[in-house]
């Protein structure tokens, strides 16, 4: 196995939710690009992706907080202030530290130098994935070892980190990527030049999922066979399950349904909780966190992809969830929210109904409406389809962050 020249960072590796990270690391090993994986936490999901198995990159993780690995840390702080780049650092690393004075700074810094002490010296570029703690890590690492350093953001991560952090992060990358007009538009709003950030969608690598299947016209008038609902996604605020639970107790009470939710997360209690007041518990299960070949077949055993993204308090948001797509692989026809990324992929009436964010009656009168019309369904799920495979292959995007990666080794960062 060749030397890496690059290293990938990220908050965790690997994480069941983040399939689109592990398609492109594996898009960019089939690519033959020469990669280390670096990682800030240890893993917290016990099932694997096929994917990560197939991914043969070095991992190294950093310590999680710095008194787990008191030694480790001490040495990357000895051999940082042996560095040229300690000066740089300890500049940009005192300003962001007067306007951010939290301990998780400090810990950025401490895993910078721990990152910085570590590398392999074939390393000739960064990359990070998200522009939060990560790209903060990633940064004070490039400074110390005098490195160019580049960036995928994505959702939480642009809309949750404050505009002068985004503004000096951008202007300290050699370029980044994002993956939805959305997200684009408010890094170009910050950026110190029109083409340092790209849109990419990350696409879906279709060979990676078997043909549609054929479906019953189930229209929930049979409650031996009811019609099959179908989320996914962690239990958080901006993922609006509260909403689809209060939308699914306002369904009719003559359409027979089952709704079943994949995924972990910290509100998962709670909608369980929820979900029991309303009435709803005999009819919705929770299936927990998957790999990618139980929720494909979950998938082909549904009849309606429903997401109700929304807004969270803090301000996070989606990007274009990669379960969407998922979704319209096994041709389903998706019921969501016109927000965020989400209309970049589903147009209202072509591959599925579109409902303001937070609009429950909206949501239950879309539910309803597909649920009593399969052929309606079928023929929504087969647009979805089509849009994913004529415009959304992986192919085109894992080319792009491939060459972009290619050039930033062979010219010191620059694109």
């Amino acid at each position: 196995m060749p030397e890496p020249l690059v290293a990938i960072a990220m908050k965790g590796y690997p994480r069941l939710s983040e399939t689109f990270i592990a398609q492109e690391l594996l898009g960019l090993q089939q690519r033959g690009l020469p990669f280390a994986i670096w990682s800030l936490r240890h893993p917290t999901d016990a099932d694997r992706h096929l994917m990560h198995k197939q991914i043969t990159a070095p991992v190294t993780y950093l310590p999680e907080y710095l008194h787990d690995d008191p030694r480790r840390v001490l040495r990357g702080a000895l051999s940082a202030l042996r560095r040229l780049g300690a000066l740089r650092l300890a500049a940009v690393f005192l300003r962001d530290l007067v306007r951010d004075p939290t301990r998780n700074r400090l810990r950025r810094l401490g895993q910078a130098c721990v990152m910085a002490r570590e590398l392999p010296a074939g390393i000739r570029h960064l990359h990070v994935h998200y522009l939060h703690t990560p790209a903060s890590v990633i940064r004070y690492a490039a400074l110390l070892r005098g490195l160019s350093w580049s960036f995928s953001a994505h959702a939480k991560d642009i809309w949750t980190t404050p505009d002068w952090e985004k503004r000096e992060k951008l202007a300290a990358a050699a370029w980044g990527v994002t993956c939805t007009r959305d997200g684009h538009a408010e890094l170009a709003r910050l950026g110190d030049r029109a083409d340092k950030v790209a849109l990419v969608y990350h696409g879906l690598d279709l060979a990676r999922f078997p043909p549609p299947p054929s479906r019953p016209l189930r229209d929930g008038s049979d409650p031996a066979d009811p019609v099959r609902f179908i989320t996914i996604g962690r239990a958080v605020e901006k993922k609006g399950f509260d909403d689809l639970l209060s939308a699914l107790a306002r369904l009719p009470a003559t359409l027979h349904w089952r709704l079943i939710h994949i995924g972990g997360g910290e509100k998962l209690k709670t909608l369980k909780i929820l979900a029991e007041v309303l009435g709803l518990s005999e009819r919705v299960s929770w299936a927990g966190p998957q790999a990618q070949a139980a929720v494909v077949t979950a998938l082909r055993e549904a009849d309606l992809f429903v997401l109700p993204s929304k807004q969270a308090d803090n301000g996070d948001r989606d990007g274009l969830p990669n379960v969407v797509m998922e979704a319209a692989s096994q041709a389903l026809p998706i019921v969501a929210t016109d927000f965020a990324g989400i209309p970049e992929f589903v147009s209202d009436g072509v591959e599925g109904l579109l409902v303001a964010p937070g609009d429950v009656a909206g949501l239950a009168q879309a539910m309803a409406e597909l649920a009593m019309a399969p052929e309606r369904r079928a023929a929504l799920g087969a647009a979805a389809h089509a849009r994913l495979t004529q415009d959304f292959s992986a192919a085109a995007g894992l080319d792009r962050i491939h060459q972009k990666l290619l050039r930033a080794v062979r010219s010191g960062g620059r694109d």
